[in-house]
């Protein structure tokens, strides 16, 4: 796909970055889009052209990546009024690394195709820091053929890249990823909080797990950057999200007859956490709940 003109629209807390790496790595034109001006300022700084608007971009481009807050945003984007559906000419692809149900993936592959336009899924993992370094882990869902054709693209901004299966099995494994992810932060958050009351220094509990057993990518990345540093920033992946992702994650396992009894008590735990004003702080600071809730836990007690 070399030299083909790359279209942005999305330019937030992990959109800026990615798309950042594909003006800086990539030989083509990269156009981006989004309602605030601020990224793409920046953006604009390091190369980047700007498009006014979606018909805009759909112009600019033969190959458009979205990074969107919500289903509800991508669909919009895709299928609204005025959206890329009314704009792009056949032979166009799109390529969603947004995190949206899979069945409004399937719905949205279906309505451009009848167009003649290609989609695919292609949700990312891991923190803003690999969206900066480039070290993100796609999970992609499409036709085999158009992902190996995006691979190129798609190492420009992520370290791995896994075809998981048809349109729509991309956001499955993403939000179920979330869903583990979630409950990891869970068990450090209530593992940290028990050492503490122990007596156990915070610092000398996650190196003695890190070394052992119980080592995780939450505790190398949630754990010792935030909850040990007491770090919670706004801007980064907030409770907010991850409550809509893990929303999509309890509605995939209804679908499939399963009750998710875990994911059903972070669920909990997040929607304290936004009752508690922390909407929109870094997720993990869910561990600051779970530290000062009384023995019954957020679910049956007070702070």
């Amino acid at each position: 796909m070399s030299g083909i003109r790359v279209g942005f629209i999305g330019t937030g807390v992990m959109g800026e970055p990615m798309c950042r790496n594909l003006v800086r790595k990539h030989d083509g034109q990269v156009t981006a889009h989004d309602i605030d001006p601020a990224p793409l300022k920046r953006l604009a700084a390091d190369g980047a052209a700007v498009a006014p608007s979606i018909a805009a971009i759909a112009e600019a481009a033969d190959l458009i990546f979205l990074s969107l807050p919500s289903g509800r945003e991508v669909r919009t984007v895709c299928l609204g009024d005025d959206g890329l559906i009314e704009h792009l000419p056949a032979g166009r692809t799109v390529v969603d690394t947004s995190t949206a149900p899979p069945a409004l993936a399937r719905e949205i592959e279906g309505a451009f195709a009848a167009r003649g336009i290609a989609f695919t899924d292609a949700p990312i993992a891991r923190t803003r820091q690999a969206a900066i370094d480039g070290t993100l882990s796609i999970m992609v869902g499409g036709d085999a053929a158009l992902v190996e054709r995006l691979r190129p693209l798609l190492a420009h901004i992520a370290q791995d890249v896994t075809h998981c299966g048809p349109v729509g099995s991309g956001q499955a494994v993403k939000i179920l990823n979330n869903m583990i992810l979630f409950q990891n932060v869970r068990a450090l958050a209530e593992g940290l909080a028990i050492a503490r009351r122990q007596g156990i220094v915070p610092e000398t509990f996650l190196e003695a797990v890190g070394r052992s057993s119980g080592d995780s990518f939450a505790l190398r990345n949630h754990g010792m950057k935030a909850m040990l540093e007491e770090h919670f920033p706004e801007g980064a992946f907030p409770v907010s999200y991850a409550l809509k992702d893990l929303d999509y994650a309890l509605d995939l396992a209804q679908e499939s007859g399963i009750y998710a009894e875990g994911a059903a008590l972070v669920k909990a735990l997040f929607a304290h956490a936004i009752e508690n004003g922390l909407g929109a702080r870094y997720h993990p600071v869910i561990a600051t709940l779970i530290d000062r809730s009384c023995p019954a836990g957020p679910e049956e007690g007070t702070p």
